[in-house]
């Protein structure tokens, strides 16, 4: 099993500095991604459920205040010398396909191959209004034809595409990534469409588990993996070259306190086994939500895990 983490791109961590000493000790403590956010814009007034929380309350709207997702990581490609880099997940309606594919190329090629390209279809229709996107109705086949476009320019010699969405040929399309036949990609959501997506098109799922508002125990994870291997198989596609990436808060010791523990809550031991559970059902990656409101909590919560963690898995 792998392990990344989260990086903040909001709030008093996700300042230059700060951004890079958490960067570069995640690379230096052998962590295999780290993931970072998307949000363009943040409406003032959002009626949309966010779907992983319990009211539904989107938890990052107070401030709006967030740095732009892919610039953020090719920044810190420059500061890293191993560690994967993750938009987990880039909202692929966001953004026009062909730029999309030409700075992930960039970013791929700048460094040296550790791209993994995480996408969604989004989930607030506000920010989709305010970008003046494709209906937010319409977001899936949005997501999968520019997901389908993206591809062919990545792997084409002589890309053409002819879309309800997107549209182009007669181009070149230089440098390609430095990864073949392209870099992973990763299909976050946990609806039935998103599993089918990330079986016809992905070369791994990537949901978010141990949440409140979606647990996604074990148990369920397992049935959802059956659900995926049957869509791939449907595809012509082999099921076992599907990886499933989750990610996953991370709670201390202090919210083990009453009623039933959660995942990934308490002490070494006990997450050492919430892991194995996991791993037992197919998890290759685990992706822990351990940002904190200040970068030493961020660089100590990173150590935790490296040192009394990990090491027991």
């Amino acid at each position: 099993m792998k392990f990344g983490f989260y990086l903040s791109n909001t709030g008093p961590s996700a300042t230059p500095d700060n951004l890079i000493a958490i960067a570069r000790k995640g690379d230096e403590l052998g962590f295999d991604c780290m993931v970072v956010g998307d949000h363009i814009v943040v409406p003032k007034s959002i009626v949309s459920p966010y779907p992983y929380t319990v009211s539904g309350e989107f938890p990052g709207g107070e401030t709006g205040d967030y740095l732009e997702q892919l610039t953020l990581l090719t920044f810190l490609a420059a500061v890293t010398k191993r560690i994967r880099l993750v938009p987990s997940v880039m909202i692929l309606p966001h953004r026009n396909p062909v730029v999309v594919a030409k700075t992930l190329a960039t970013l791929d090629y700048l460094s040296n191959g550790r791209l993994t390209f995480g996408i969604g279809v989004g989930w607030m229709k506000e920010e989709f209004e305010a970008l003046s996107l494709p209906p937010f109705e319409e977001r899936g086949a949005v997501s999968d034809e520019y997901l389908r476009a993206i591809l062919e320019l990545w792997t084409s010699d002589d890309p053409s595409f002819d879309g309800k969405y997107c549209s182009f040929s007669n181009i070149s399309f230089l440098p390609k990534p430095v990864q073949k036949p392209h870099p992973p990609v990763w299909v976050g959501g946990q609806t039935r469409r998103a599993i089918r997506r990330a079986a016809e098109l992905g070369d791994g799922w990537h949901p978010v588990g141990a949440q409140p508002a979606a647990p996604l125990e074990p148990e369920k994870l397992a049935e959802d993996m059956k659900l995926l291997a049957r869509y791939a198989e449907r595809a012509g596609r082999d099921p076992a070259h599907i990886e499933l990436s989750m990610k996953a808060p991370l709670y201390d010791s202090s919210r083990a306190t009453g009623g039933e523990r959660r995942r990934f809550v308490g002490e070494p031991q006990q997450i050492v086994s919430d892991i194995h559970a996991y791993r037992d059902v197919g998890v290759a990656h685990l992706i822990f939500d351990a940002r904190a409101s200040g970068v030493n909590e961020s660089l100590e919560r990173l150590d935790w895990l490296a040192r009394d963690v990990i090491p027991q898995v």
